[in-house]
């Protein structure tokens, strides 16, 4: 994942990230953030979104759009990367993803229990009623 604009430069009422999902690659837990609206643009590639309990199918072009308190996760199930940009309204969430960078850098394995208290600190939850 790439930070385009990490919320300085808006007010902090945006942020946008680009993400690669390599081929076959599951996305985090299904989730629901409290207080900013997720959306995401498919620049090339497919990727499955899982709203709730329904999957689509969503290729290049395709604008996803999740607000709050809506349940999602998303994935890479084909053979190719799929790119896509990530916008989030407001800038919230983007600290979550440094704060992974920084456990992977470091060498530490990303543990379940470990990613679901990281989301906690920027206003997200397990959609624990959806598993």
């Amino acid at each position: 994942m790439r930070v385009l604009e990490d919320g300085s430069r808006t007010g902090h009422r945006l942020a946008i990230a680009e993400s690669v999902l390599a081929p076959h690659t599951q996305g985090p837990p299904q989730h629901r953030h409290a207080r900013h609206d997720e959306g995401f643009y498919v620049l090339s590639g497919t990727v499955r979104f899982t709203v709730g309990d329904e999957d689509y199918d969503a290729g290049t072009g395709t604008l996803v759009m999740v607000p709050p308190g809506t349940p999602h996760t998303f994935a890479n199930p084909t053979d190719q990367p799929a790119v896509m940009l990530s916008t989030f309204t407001p800038d919230l969430y983007v600290q979550y993803f440094r704060d992974l960078q920084e456990v992977l850098a470091s060498g530490r394995p990303l543990r379940a229990q470990a990613d679901i208290d990281t989301m906690s600190h920027y206003a997200t939850e397990p959609a624990t009623d959806l598993t």
